[in-house]
């Protein structure tokens, strides 16, 4: 038996505050280190923010200065990579000694990129993947990433638990929110071996959990979807929310939640997490991929490929 023990963090951004957001990253990931976690995977856009419900002010064909403000103030919360704050997310991983997945808004010139960063506690930052295809209005405010942040990062763990005498080196992929409907994309990544498929979003439905099971159960991986949870009070009054009288409740629900971890077969092993902060934490015998993989192989005996395939490659990877 080989055991690591990993965590979904469910939790948002401090709104436009760095500082702030990064006392709750490190509080967030004591509390899974706590837990016995080695790896913790933190939502999408925890670092920089997402933000639910915005206009910015746009319509087809016009824009207003007051949106163009809103976005210079979003460009403004986001990181650089590198920059002086991924280091300060370094020292966290270090300090509390785990390992990260934690999405952050990548700010590189003048665009904005959805971004999930790998960041070892002996290490630091070591890999990151920018988000292929931003979906519906989030194409307004975020670019698309390119195949050469299609990361496959293999990382070996200590043992975790009891008798599990075994260090566990292992492929560790991050995928953000609608990507995971791209068919393609989740082949490669199969195709590429991967065991943690960790999965940061902000897709708070209950169609999502179908979706990381079938994953899981396709793929036969571990799944680790972390999503984020916020409420009307956790953004700032000036934001461009489209709102009512009764939506401006401070305690009104914008994101709800629904982290969740999965085994190879579809099993839950933790969650879903709905409508509050929290932490998750799991074992996951890597053992389990090799029991699934037994009677379902997507990329290897059930792929079938002599009878018609697709190009599941992308330049640069």
């Amino acid at each position: 038996m080989t055991v690591i023990r990993a965590s979904v963090v469910q939790a948002c951004t401090a709104a436009f505050s760095f500082p702030d957001t990064l006392a709750k990253l490190r509080r967030l990931a004591s509390v899974a280190k706590d837990e016995g976690a080695q790896l913790a995977v933190f939502p999408e856009a925890f670092v920089g923010g997402y933000p639910k419900e915005s206009t910015f002010g746009a319509k087809v064909g016009t824009r207003t200065d007051e949106g163009r403000d809103e976005f210079a103030r979003y460009y403004q919360a986001a990181v650089e990579l590198p920059s002086p704050e991924l280091t300060e997310i370094e020292t966290v991983a270090r300090e509390v000694g785990i390992f990260l997945v934690l999405g952050v808004i990548e700010r590189d010139l003048g665009t904005l990129y959805c971004t999930a960063i790998f960041v070892d506690p002996i290490e630091g930052f070591v890999a990151k993947h920018r988000k292929l295809m931003p979906t519906a209005a989030e194409r307004l405010i975020w670019g698309q990433g390119g195949p050469d942040t299609l990361a496959v990062v293999e990382k070996q763990f200590a043992p975790a638990v009891g008798n599990n005498e075994k260090f566990a080196k292992v492929k560790l992929t991050a995928t953000i929110c609608w990507e995971n409907y791209m068919p393609l994309l989740r082949t490669f990544y199969y195709s590429k071996g991967t065991q943690i498929y960790c999965a940061p979003t902000v897709d708070a439905r209950e169609t999502w959990q179908s979706t990381m099971r079938h994953i899981a159960l396709e793929g036969r991986c571990f799944v680790l979807s972390a999503c984020q949870f916020a409420q009307r009070k956790d953004y700032p009054a000036e934001r461009g929310f489209v709102e009512d009288d009764a939506s401006r409740d401070p305690e009104r629900v914008v994101i709800a939640g629904g982290s969740v971890i999965l085994n190879p077969l579809g099993k839950v092993l933790a969650g879903p997490l709905l409508d509050r902060e929290g932490v998750l934490t799991a074992d996951l015998d890597l053992d389990d991929i090799a029991r699934g993989k037994f009677d379902l192989d997507a990329v290897g005996h059930y792929a079938r490929s002599d009878s018609g395939s697709l190009p599941v490659s992308y330049s640069g990877v």
